[in-house]
């Protein structure tokens, strides 16, 4: 592994023109999204921005002068993807940088319609999801009365003024970073990976920026983002297990996740990965044995903690989650929707 240099204010010198800042993510158990900030011919490009909120801003900001540069000087951000605690931030760096942002085509998709959205409209559609999931009226009671002048965070992030093509070098001059696309955790998650040889000389194809899609210590969440003007419905688990799998192929030197720490077994990771939603899918066609909606299934289900002890707004992304095991097990045909049933109800085969 490169060896790696750390500086004040969470920042880190990861070798070969590659480095990172620590930038907090406010209130949130993941304590921090790693921002890294690449060299090329044309000045710094950054790799995700961090969350919107001062504290993350003056931590960023702080951090690039400590790597010997200055928000003004940014080329480029080029987006993993769309969460606020990657995507945040890229509106004030744009702004006072005048730097592109570059984001896959179908997260631009999501940002556009949360932008086009009123908060009112959306938490009508997210009440609306989760009762089609079973959820009970004590859950969705908040979201009702919350409608009329609830305030989202995320809702007018920024737009990008490029789009990340699958399999393209990026416009980073003097350097060879490619868009790998990888479904899953989003729609249009993509890694990033840097074709240039190993600063430390270790043997592999290069290093990974990965965003959340692969990550030493967390199995990211598998979320559903689907248009609500639309009736196609989405597999966002196999979306993520084909896109493992292609990353475990590319047999990369070392991957630079989006949070906790750099490693250097991808292959070995990626494996962790799909027995964990192996182990995860058995686990549900089990509980499947009886019918249970999505929201059953997610109480059931075994998280960091006790159902009961999970916030309410993680309890939201945990019956997404659990829906989106129980498509992969109707798209296998192991499980199917039971006729008639409303909330809708699933059973094993």
């Amino acid at each position: 592994m490169t060896q790696v240099t750390r500086g004040r204010t969470g920042t880190a010198d990861h070798g070969g023109g590659v480095r990172s800042i620590e930038v907090p993510i406010p209130d949130n158990p993941l304590g921090h999204t790693l921002v890294y900030v690449v060299d090329t011919d044309r000045g710094p490009v950054l790799v995700d921005t961090g969350w919107d909120d001062p504290t993350s801003w003056d931590t960023l900001a702080e951090g690039l002068r400590r790597l010997g540069t200055d928000v003004a000087d940014i080329h480029g951000v080029v987006l993993t993807h769309h969460h606020p605690d990657h995507h945040g931030l890229s509106g004030r760096v744009r702004e006072a940088s005048g730097a592109w942002l570059a984001m896959h085509a179908a997260d631009t998709a999501v940002v556009r319609r949360t932008r086009e959205a009123e908060p009112a409209a959306w938490l009508e559609y997210l009440e609306a999801k989760l009762a089609a999931a079973g959820a009970p009226e004590s859950h969705l009671a908040p979201l009702r009365r919350a409608r009329p002048s609830r305030s989202l965070p995320g809702l007018r992030a920024a737009l990008p003024d490029r789009e990340i093509v699958p399999g393209d070098l990026l416009p980073l001059p003097g350097r060879r970073l490619r868009a790998i696309w990888t479904p899953g955790h989003t729609p249009g998650h993509v890694c990033l990976h840097l074709e240039e040889r190993h600063p430390a000389g270790r043997p592999g194809h290069g290093r990974l920026f990965s965003g959340d899609h692969l990550l030493p210590g967390i199995s990211p969440h598998i979320g559903l983002y689907e248009d609500p003007e639309s009736a196609a419905e989405t597999d966002p688990l196999g979306d993520y297990v084909s896109s493992l799998e292609r990353v475990g192929r590319l047999g990369v030197a070392e991957v630079l996740p989006a949070h906790q720490h750099t490693f250097t077994d991808a292959a070995g990771r990626v494996r962790e990965l799909l027995s964990h939603h192996e182990s995860r899918l058995a686990g549900l066609l089990a509980l499947l044995s009886q019918p249970l909606t999505p929201w059953d299934l997610a109480v059931r289900m075994e998280w960091n903690r006790p159902w009961a002890e999970i916030p309410y707004g993680s309890r939201n992304i945990a019956v997404s989650e659990a829906e989106a095991h129980v498509r992969r097990l109707v798209k296998g045909g192991l499980a199917e929707p039971v006729p008639g049933t409303r909330p809708v109800a699933y059973r094993a085969l």
